[in-house]
């Protein structure tokens, strides 16, 4: 249980960390570039898009390890074992869908349960990001 522990709050800390720099970076870029302002708004999204795929690889990479450890949980359902199966477990849980064709055993469910929350307030600060990078390139209307 306290392996579990600490390799969930490394994972976590790290998507944390990846995020925050992230979003960081795009702060200071994306300003900085000589182009649309539109276009600006579509680079600091897929700039954020490219961080939650690599949050989900780096979750999926921490499953992957966990069940073939095999004495800490394991995933059940339509599951082969497989990276790629993990990776679609983790994009499932990151966004909070939760289709429900595979489910987490044992100590693997804690990871699971951190990762929604973990996906649920990257996702929701990435909006916060966007919304206040687009209020800085949006045409304000002139109302005199």
């Amino acid at each position: 249980m306290l392996i579990s522990y600490i390799i969930n709050t490394l994972i976590v800390a790290t998507a944390v960390g990846i995020h925050f720099e992230m979003l960081n970076w795009l702060s200071v870029k994306v300003p900085a570039m000589t182009i649309q302002n539109r276009t600006r708004v579509v680079v600091a999204l897929m700039g954020a898009i490219l961080a939650h795929i690599v949050e989900i690889w780096l979750f999926a990479l921490a499953y992957y390890f966990i069940i073939s450890v095999g004495n800490m949980g394991a995933l059940e359902g339509s599951f082969d074992g497989s990276l790629y199966d993990c990776f679609y477990f983790s994009i499932s849980t990151y966004t909070t869908v939760g289709y429900g064709d595979i489910a987490p055993l044992g100590d693997v469910r804690f990871l699971a349960g951190l990762e929604a929350l973990t996906g649920l307030v990257l996702i929701t600060w990435t909006a916060s990001f966007l919304f206040v990078e687009m209020q800085k390139f949006w045409v304000k209307p002139n109302h005199d």
